[in-house]
């Protein structure tokens, strides 16, 4: 049976192009943009198909990212907060890619009134609407952007989950960032993260990764991430006996980094053992989506 693709006509081509260019000050062109909404579905075959032992949900899926060098931890950082704002854009939770409709918000504020200027008809109350619930989603993930990049100061984060639907222990859809994989090092033997942005979202796109997805209502998106359990973070709350949810649709991004280095990686540390110290937290907000 013929697939049903949620991207609009043209999305597919038009964000093709893109990828071939070199990026453009937001909110020309984003990472969003450069993925859109859907895919190229002859790339279909570098999205792995179900995967760990018998019984595991056939919606589990995984697709598997290689930086050639080591990272740094603002770059880890980076990579969790694009991918959360890309989540919510491909799963119709916002109507515009984040960078674009922050940028529309600020420009459509009011302006406080100069002398001469022509008295102005009052905006419709539905307008106040969706203005309040953009600048209420907008301050929520100001704030989630903001203490994630406390939590990855802070402490190594070998993963990040981004929960759509229903609650943390049964969500209705779970996106989960492996970063176990990734070498980290300072900035000057690191590799460039606006290179390894556009490469995690190039590999996002080959994979064609949401193209399948029915359109989905506005639900809450919950924020979990895992860290040392003394790394001293106020904002997010322990979690000391969360297990991830194994049951609902699950996309896995697993990050790593090759070639030689003499860098301070997080997963070279010896001994499996060594993230036993460390827990899940998860951001005190629910952030709900909404629609134009």
């Amino acid at each position: 049976s013929a697939r049903q693709k949620m991207a609009g006509p043209g999305r597919q081509e038009r964000a093709a192009d893109l990828l071939q260019t070199e990026p453009v000050e937001a909110p020309t062109v984003t990472p969003e943009l450069a993925a859109g909404r859907g895919g190229s579905s002859a790339a279909a075959a570098a999205f792995h198909g179900p995967q760990g032992p018998a019984g595991r949900a056939p919606g589990c899926r995984s697709v598997s990212v290689a930086f050639p060098g080591p990272v740094t931890q603002q770059g880890c950082c980076h990579f969790a907060c694009e991918l959360l704002k890309h989540v919510l854009y491909q799963r119709h939770q916002l109507p515009l890619p984040y960078e674009q409709l922050a940028y529309f918000y600020r420009r459509a504020l009011p302006r406080q009134p100069q002398d001469g200027d022509a008295i102005k008809k009052k905006p419709h109350s539905q307008d106040l609407g969706s203005s309040r619930k953009c600048q209420q989603l907008l301050m929520e993930l100001e704030g989630v952007f903001r203490h994630l990049e406390a939590m990855f100061n802070l402490t190594l984060v070998p993963r990040v989950l981004i929960l759509l639907g229903g609650n943390a222990m049964s969500p209705k859809e779970l996106y989960e960032i492996n970063l176990e994989g990734i070498s980290v090092s300072n900035a000057e033997e690191s590799l460039q993260t606006p290179s390894c942005v556009r490469k995690l979202f190039h590999s996002l796109f080959l994979a064609d990764v949401f193209s399948e997805l029915q359109a989905v209502p506005v639900m809450g998106t919950i924020v979990m991430v895992q860290g040392h359990r003394d790394c001293g973070i106020d904002w997010f709350r322990p979690k000391l006996n969360y297990k991830v949810p194994t049951r609902g649709r699950k996309l896995t991004v697993n990050l790593s980094c090759g070639g030689n280095s003499s860098t301070n990686p997080s997963t070279q540390q010896g001994v499996t053992s060594a993230w036993d110290n460390y827990i899940w937290f998860q951001a005190p907000v629910t952030v709900k989506g909404f629609h134009e």
